[in-house]
């Protein structure tokens, strides 16, 4: 059984509680969990193409974590994000290869 999200809660249970709820039992509790429909590898893979692309790096480290425990390789990433350049730019690939650099060295 996965570890229950309780990061909301934890950051913004008191200030925003309905926004942690739906994040921690919805987005963690529900979505994530439909191993049946797509495997937490691809769904890492996504939400980590996802966040380079809008550029939302503050979320990239716990996200790229995530991604190295659900197996993608180092290989992998540098793959992924070298594709990423071609179509959402240079700068977000570079800050984007600096926080791999941390979480898979």
């Amino acid at each position: 059984m996965a570890k229950k999200q309780t990061a909301g809660r934890d950051q913004l249970g008191d200030f925003a509680p309905k926004f942690a709820e739906l994040n921690d039992d919805v987005l963690f509790g529900q979505v994530w969990s439909r191993e049946k429909e797509l495997s937490p590898r691809d769904r890492s893979m996504i939400t980590v193409t996802a966040l380079i692309t809008k550029s939302a790096f503050e979320q990239l480290p716990y996200h790229m974590q995530t991604a190295k425990k659900n197996g993608i390789t180092k290989e992998e990433i540098a793959e992924v994000i070298t594709q990423l350049a071609f179509y959402v730019g240079w700068p977000n690939a570079w800050s984007a290869f600096n926080v791999a650099k941390k979480v898979w060295d």
